[in-house]
């Protein structure tokens, strides 16, 4: 038993440690929870608060070993494992987090609150089937709020169960009428026809809605009804009408997300700036292979059709998609001791990229992620963004292949200005930063095609959806895979796909993405202008 003194030590530190941290004197803190972790070494919630201190300061790997340390050790108490949980995705550290849950998961009883915090874990790690399942017993439970219900209809969405996941939306407004999230998915779950679409059902809310205020919640809702408004009209070819409630949506998401173009401009300069490896670092499969299954990364601009390779790709007997995962990222902030920062902890990793250990790197990011292969050979990661990474990834995965999708410009523009992404890629609500953030992506393509040639195969969307059997033979033989008859038929892929295309991409091949921009030629005329001859070839 501790002793009085001993006690009350402990009390005066752990206050001076809350106090530190309330003001934001990180090293403080720091110092406190230190000396009380000496004093109470298996204290769990001291070792974690002390790992946040140190995320805090900037010191991503002593926070990490210091999280690891909490998971190995875990009180049995549900909110806490939850509150390590979260943390432990945050930075990466994919398989504790795994571990935590299916700890959480032996626990009998659990209230339902825990059940869904479960389901937004599982989500966030791409087990969708998983959360699925913890979001119904949650429901059954008895939990029921407006994001639960979206929730659970998006990862009824994401699994191909389109019917049940309409029931839901719509059962959810006709309870909370003015929930935004539900009438944007509803109506991007089916094309909207004149004999049944929900026109008159969002032009109501519209009316209600505050107008003039600039309160962000409200502002966000009413850029959601526009944005509902916008794709009904679209798809009922009103076009003239459809334009200005796209332009009334995404001057609302402007002013709440600016666009840094300074910041953007920035990375790009700074990842051109980038030593080139030699050659032999530089194209696929120069490296040795390595043990176990092969990550296939797909990159990209948003919305140029990534998903679509996503599907057609994972139909392989031999490939599955782990979807878009940022693990490759998180595992990059490691390796150069960054927390993440947007643009600035990206700027910070290319100042210290010459000391990154890249074999360390890619052991890293293959001990996190291989499970996700479910026992095939290949495995893809599809996450447009990592456009930026193609040189560290060439350099810590030299084997890995990198796929590049390759759209029409103003089609790939259009379909970002029209995507509704909600609070994040900030450039996609205005015509100028679009097509400055464009013109980055197509300055930093051109930058990897010039000093790392052969580190990535162009993909042509025009191809693939008009003569898919020759494009998708050229992309399986990089991948060193032969054709098969289901790569041509994504339809049948029944695996769950998270991505805002995912209704559209269980469908056979079309060519109805191309060039859809033209039925707004008008408006779009100064994004085409900005953007200029195509940067990147499209055909």
């Amino acid at each position: 038993m501790n002793s009085p003194n001993l006690s009350t030590a402990e009390n005066r530190l752990r206050q001076q440690a809350r106090q530190c941290v309330d003001k934001q004197q990180w090293e403080a803190a720091q110092a406190a929870l230190e000396s009380l972790v000496v004093q109470v070494p298996d204290d769990a919630t001291a070792r974690l608060e002390l790992a946040d201190v140190l995320f805090q300061r900037g010191r991503l790997r002593e926070s990490t070993a210091w999280m690891l340390r909490v998971a190995q050790r875990l009180p049995r108490d549900a909110d806490f494992i939850i509150k390590v949980t979260q943390r432990l995705v945050a930075v990466g550290e994919t398989l504790a987090a795994r571990s935590c849950l299916d700890l959480l998961a032996q626990a009998p009883g659990l209230p339902p609150k825990w059940l869904v915090s479960q389901a937004h874990l599982r989500f966030m790690l791409g087990e969708i089937a998983s959360a699925r399942a913890l979001m119904e017993s949650a429901m059954a439970a008895g939990i029921d709020s407006p994001g639960e219900q979206h929730l659970y209809a998006m990862l009824l969405q994401f699994s191909g169960d389109i019917d049940r996941a309409c029931t839901v939306l719509e059962n959810c407004l006709k309870r909370w009428p003015h929930f935004g999230d539900a009438a944007m998915v509803l109506v991007n779950l089916r094309k909207q026809k004149p004999e049944a679409n929900r026109l008159d059902f969002v032009q109501e809310q519209l009316r209600q809605l505050t107008r003039d205020s600039k309160d962000p919640g409200a502002m966000f809702v009413r850029a959601e009804f526009e944005y509902a408004q916008f794709k009904v009209l679209d798809d009922l070819k009103r076009h003239e009408e459809a334009w200005p409630a796209l332009a009334r949506c995404n001057a609302l998401m402007h002013e709440l997300n600016p666009y840094d173009a300074a910041g953007e401009a920035a990375v790009t300069d700074a990842l051109m700036r980038l030593p080139a490896p030699d050659n032999q670092v530089g194209r696929a499969g120069s490296g040795p292979v390595f043990d176990g299954p092969v990550p296939i990364f797909i990159v990209g601009m948003p919305r140029s059709g990534t998903t679509l390779l996503d599907r057609m790709l994972s139909g392989h007997s031999q490939v599955v998609s782990a979807g878009e995962i940022i693990d490759f990222w998180r595992q990059l902030h490691w390796a150069a001791d960054v927390t993440p920062a947007r643009a600035q902890g990206l700027l910070q990793i290319i100042q210290h990229s010459a000391d990154i250990d890249y074999a360390e790197l890619g052991a890293r990011y293959l001990r996190q992620t291989q499970w996700r292969a479910q026992g095939r050979a290949c495995y893809i990661d599809k996450l447009p963004a990592n456009i930026q990474m193609v040189a560290f990834i060439r350099r810590a995965l030299p084997h890995a292949p990198i796929l590049h999708m390759v759209r029409d410009p103003v089609d790939t523009c259009f379909s970002n200005l029209k995507a509704m992404f909600g609070n994040v890629s900030s450039y996609s609500y205005d015509l100028q930063a679009l097509a400055h953030y464009y013109g980055q992506y197509a300055r930093l393509v051109r930058h990897w095609h010039d000093h790392l040639p052969g580190a990535m195969l162009d993909v042509s969307y025009a191809s693939l959806v008009r003569d898919p059997e020759s494009t998708m033979r050229g992309v399986l033989e990089y991948c060193g895979l032969s054709l098969q008859e289901n790569c041509l038929h994504p339809e049948r892929n029944a695996s769950p796909v998270a991505t805002p295309s995912s209704a559209q991409v269980r469908e056979s091949i079309h060519t109805r993405g191309l060039e859809q921009w033209r039925h707004y030629a008008k408006q779009l005329e100064p994004l085409r202008q900005a953007i200029g001859a195509p940067a990147v070839n499209a055909d």
